[in-house]
């Protein structure tokens, strides 16, 4: 069984719509795909608790507004092979390059083999938090909060879109007329029937990306895509949207049957680049990854 060394935390809501009576109550609620068992088991061992460490039981009432601390537990966590790299690191930030497959923080059968567990216990920094995430199929750039007390300053630059995130992709295009254009996507975006995927929808716009064709070579294309609002899957939604679907995406157009991953077939995706103003020094910042995609096979 393996179980995570650092803390994953939910806040209870304020006004008790569900009407729970108990903590466990509401996280079987709030993790439906978690067994009660499994939960009580947690509050047994002693992995269930307040923010001050003081033990939560099966009996303890629910506090609204309070954060709840629990340990991820997996029975058989798969190692991910793909080494992350540092880029960058200061007494505010960390800026790292994930491999494809390994997710940002646990998730699933994930709870070690994520970038926030490796980059902890590589740096000895617990305080490390994400400032935003790219899912576990795509490669690059992530950052990570050094100093909580500037954490939120942070954030704020990603909830008011003022980071400019450039990525890379490869897809399927035989048309050289291609090479040069660009596209300015702009849609609706809901969660699909199937919960893990994305969809265009009718409505009022909430997704925005430009996507530019650089180049186009046997059969393939090299695109580079910018997101300009964050939803979950934005660019591979939107590439598809205009009949490109990215080489080796399990979830799009289709999703494919789930299996084991095929580490010979990464999604070619790829968050290339960051840039933006500190908001704490005031300086224009940018990192880019050295890593590539496979596009020179």
């Amino acid at each position: 069984m393996g179980r995570s060394q650092y803390a994953s935390s939910v806040v209870m809501p304020s006004n008790n719509p569900a009407q729970y009576e108990t903590v466990l109550d509401f996280l079987i609620v709030r993790f439906p795909r978690i067994d009660a068992e499994i939960w009580r088991q947690r509050m047994l061992d002693g992995n269930v608790h307040w923010e001050g460490g003081d033990p939560i039981s099966e009996a303890t009432p629910f506090t609204a507004n309070a954060r709840v601390f629990y340990y991820r537990e997996v029975p058989d966590e798969p190692e991910i092979p793909f080494q992350e790299l540092i880029i960058h690191q200061d007494d505010e930030l960390l800026v790292a390059c994930k491999p494809h497959f390994l997710p940002v923080t646990p998730a699933g059968i994930y709870v070690q083999q994520c970038l926030l567990n490796r980059l902890r216990e590589r740096t000895g920094i617990d305080a490390l938090t994400p400032i935003h995430r790219i899912d576990r199929d795509t490669a690059g750039l992530v950052m990570f909060s050094v100093n909580p007390e500037t954490r939120g300053a942070y954030q704020q630059m990603f909830a008011e879109g003022t980071v400019q995130k450039t990525y890379q992709a490869v897809a399927a295009c035989d048309d050289s007329a291609m090479k040069g254009k660009r596209w300015l996507i702009e849609n609706r975006m809901d969660t699909a029937e199937q919960w893990f995927r994305m969809s265009i929808t009718e409505g009022e716009i909430n997704a925005r990306s430009t996507v530019n064709c650089i180049d186009v070579k046997n059969g393939r294309a090299l695109f580079e895509l910018s997101p300009l609002t964050g939803n979950t899957h934005q660019l591979r939604v939107h590439i598809t949207s205009i009949v490109f679907p990215l080489e080796n995406d399990r979830l799009y157009p289709d999703a494919l049957p789930k299996g084991e991953d095929d580490f010979g077939k990464p999604l070619q995706l790829l968050a290339k680049e960051v840039e933006f103003v500190d908001p704490v020094t005031g300086e224009q910042r940018h990192f880019q990854t050295t890593r590539g995609l496979n596009w020179s096979a």
